[in-house]
C-alpha cells in the first residue's frame, strides 16, 4: 500500500518565563480558551465550541485560520485539562497537537513550554519539511511571546516594589 503520509512529524518547541501566576495563566489559556486563542494566535479567524459547558477535557472546538494566506478548518479535541498545570488539544481533522504545560517558578512566576506538532506530512508537502520545520519553530516561539505580552498586561505581577527605607 503506498503511504500518502511522512511518519516523521514536524515540532517545534518553545518556553518562556512570565510574571504571573499558575492559576492565573492556566485560566488565560485553559478557561478563556475560546476567548484568548485568537489573541495570542492572530491565524486563528474563527473558534467556535462544538460541545457545551466549560472548557475540559473531551471539549471539541472547531477553528478557522489563515496561515501564510491558506485558509484552514479543522476541529480539534481537549486531551488534556489539568488546571494549573497543562492543557493539550490535538486535530481531530487534521494531525496535529498543540500541548502547553505550565511549571511554577514561585507565587507570582511561572514557566511555559508550548509544543505544536504536525503528527504526518502529505506526501506533496515533503519538498518543503525544512521550511515547514523553521515555520513551525519560528510559530511557537512567536505564541510564547505572545502570551507573555498579553498575560502580563493583562496581569501584571502582585510583587510589590522595594521601599529604599
Amino acid at each position: 500500500m503506498f503511504n500518502l503520509f511522512n511518519d516523521t512529524s514536524v515540532a517545534g518547541k518553545a518556553s518562556t518565563e512570565i510574571q504571573c501566576s499558575s492559576e492565573k495563566l492556566f485560566d488565560f489559556i485553559g478557561n478563556h480558551l475560546l476567548k484568548n486563542y485568537p489573541r495570542w494566535s492572530p491565524e486563528v479567524r474563527e473558534l467556535e465550541q462544538l460541545t457545551p459547558g466549560a472548557i475540559a477535557q473531551g471539549t471539541l472546538c472547531r477553528q478557522v485560520r489563515v496561515d501564510q494566506g491558506n485558509q484552514s478548518e479543522s476541529t480539534f479535541k481537549v486531551v488534556i485539562f489539568n488546571p494549573a498545570s497543562r492543557i493539550c488539544f490535538e486535530g481531530i481533522s487534521n494531525p496535529f497537537r498543540c500541548d502547553y504545560v505550565l511549571e511554577t517558578i514561585d507565587q507570582n512566576a511561572t514557566r511555559i513550554s508550548f509544543t505544536f506538532e504536525l503528527l504526518s506530512l502529505e506526501l506533496h508537502m515533503r519538498p518543503f519539511e525544512k521550511l515547514i520545520r523553521f515555520a513551525v519553530q519560528d510559530g511557537t516561539e512567536r505564541t510564547v511571546r505572545n502570551i507573555r505580552k498579553l498575560v502580563e498586561t493583562e496581569h501584571p505581577s502582585q510583587e510589590k516594589p522595594q521601599s529604599n527605607f
